[in-house]
């Protein structure tokens, strides 16, 4: 697993060499950082089951201002620090251990961007996205990696479904804040 592209491209990541975590391919992140490019720089970043970190680094990679990385694995928030000082974003970052929906009830601030990459089959998904609206800026974008079988609905809060991508047996929903020429 590698950085893309941006100031970080090429470098390597470290990932967790368990069936508990699930890295998104690069097709799958090639495509999803293609579809939000815009979006990303000067962005602040929700990383949300963060796992190794790849997606909240690779948005800090393209230019994104900082990154919350969230995730319940001990080991796994090990990995993301690691993959963090490798990539010398330890300033840009903020690595918590604890679970998501916990952090959802108690997280301050404004973000652009939210990654979403829970496991699979939980509804974990349906349960996080009514919880967002609070936490985004009026620019937001909400990015859900999940099986190609569900079907999420189509409004969440301010939030609506802009897009959704397949890719083998993933799909990508990717969901907005309209702006008012929308």
């Amino acid at each position: 697993m590698r950085v893309i592209t941006g100031s970080r491209r090429g470098r390597k990541l470290k990932t967790l060499d368990t069936l508990d975590t699930r890295p998104t391919t690069d097709m799958v992140k090639e495509a999803v950082f293609s579809a939000i490019q815009f979006d990303v720089p000067g962005a602040k970043v929700l990383d949300l089951f963060a796992g190794s970190g790849q997606m909240g680094i690779e948005a800090l990679s393209r230019d994104a201002e900082h990154c919350v990385f969230v995730d319940n694995n001990p080991a796994a928030v090990q990995i993301i620090k690691d993959n963090i000082s490798d990539c010398k974003f330890v300033a840009e970052s903020r690595v918590l251990n604890m679970e998501s929906l916990e952090y959802l009830k108690v997280a301050k601030g404004e973000f652009d961007i939210v990654l979403l990459d829970p496991p699979y089959s939980k509804g974990t998904l349906e349960k996080v996205l009514p919880m967002l609206d609070r936490i985004l800026s009026d620019r937001a974008v909400v990015v859900c990696e999940h099986e190609k079988e569900l079907e999420l609905a189509d409004e969440y809060g301010r939030l609506v479904k802009h897009k959704r991508y397949k890719y083998g047996k993933i799909a990508v929903t990717i969901f907005k804040i309209p702006t008012e020429e929308e």
